[in-house]
């Protein structure tokens, strides 16, 4: 991303500090969440995807040597960093987690399954490019009234999740602050975005959402964006100012390899402004890119 580009995303976001926004305006977390301990799982079992390998297993030496240079990577930025990594195609749980994994909020990365959701039940709509490429916020709250809104909406996206093996979210039916959108403000670990954003590839209804993840607009041209070695990428991301620890930044990525298997992550930093959060995630980008061949991968079942 050019320096242009850079100041023209902060002027944007400064811009979403006066508007409600599904993922620009959100506050911190609405209650008190206690951290998630850091681990890292045993090897998925993926009896439809044969194919699907994964590197690091949990305790291996491997392991430790991408746990220690993630934890370099992590410190040089100076903020609370911390992802999730999950095969494509694999099962529920992410194959890898490192760094922080406190609950926090989507944001605008919530919009992936609010897309899918809307499609299901409606078809092809046109406010899911905006809300998706451009990431705007009226586009997304077009999608979550063409689901009839409140608790309707919420289950609608919730289903997705679900479908997506994330068992845990739950989207909010009311708004839980006042003067905020309803489905920015729902409560994200990344374990489980990282466990849908496996699956997203695979499920039904999905796929004109991840080609619109392949199109993003500058303002979400970092992190996975910035990768050198994939083939193709996915991405959507989400930010906002917190009440008292800065700015938060997540993203929500699918990057393929040349032979086709794909790997799912979803990282977030926060502490910052939200330039030093983008720079974070640019930086774990950068640890992604020199570790492909350790990370887990897969394919869909035919």
């Amino acid at each position: 991303m050019t320096t242009s580009q850079r100041m023209k995303f902060v002027a944007m976001a400064l811009g979403c500090v006066v508007a409600v926004a599904a993922g620009c305006t959100t506050p911190a977390d609405p209650a008190p969440i206690s951290p998630v301990t850091v681990t890292v799982t045993s090897t998925p079992s993926v009896p439809q995807t044969p194919s699907t390998s994964v590197g690091a297993p949990s305790g291996s030496a491997s392991y430790g040597a991408l746990a220690a240079s993630f934890r370099k990577v992590a410190s040089s930025t100076g903020l609370t960093v911390g992802i999730a990594v999950a095969p494509v195609g694999g099962d529920a749980v992410p194959a890898l987690t490192l760094g922080d994994t406190t609950p926090r909020v989507a944001w605008s990365t919530i919009k992936v399954p609010l897309a899918v959701a809307a499609e299901r039940q409606n078809g092809p709509i046109p406010a899911a490019s905006a809300a998706i490429i451009n990431s705007d916020n009226g586009s997304a709250e077009a999608l979550w009234s063409s689901l009839g809104g409140g608790q309707a909406a919420a289950d609608a996206v919730t289903a997705v999740l679900r479908d997506g093996g994330d068992t845990t979210t739950v989207v909010p039916a009311t708004p839980r602050r006042p003067g905020y959108t309803i489905f920015g403000q729902t409560i994200w670990a990344l374990p489980d975005a990282a466990t849908f954003t496996a699956h997203l590839p695979c499920l039904g209804g999905a796929r004109s959402v991840v080609t619109l993840m392949g199109e993003v607009a500058g303002n979400q041209q970092w992190g996975v964006e910035v990768m050198q070695a994939p083939r193709a990428t996915a991405v959507k991301g989400g930010w906002g100012p917190g009440m008292s620890e800065g700015y938060l930044v997540r993203q929500i990525g699918l990057f393929t390899y040349r032979d086709g298997q794909r790997t799912a992550v979803a990282m977030s930093a926060v502490g910052g402004s939200m330039t030093a959060g983008i720079a974070a995630l640019d930086a774990v980008a950068g640890w992604l890119d020199a570790n492909m061949t350790r990370l887990p991968r897969g394919r869909c079942s035919a």
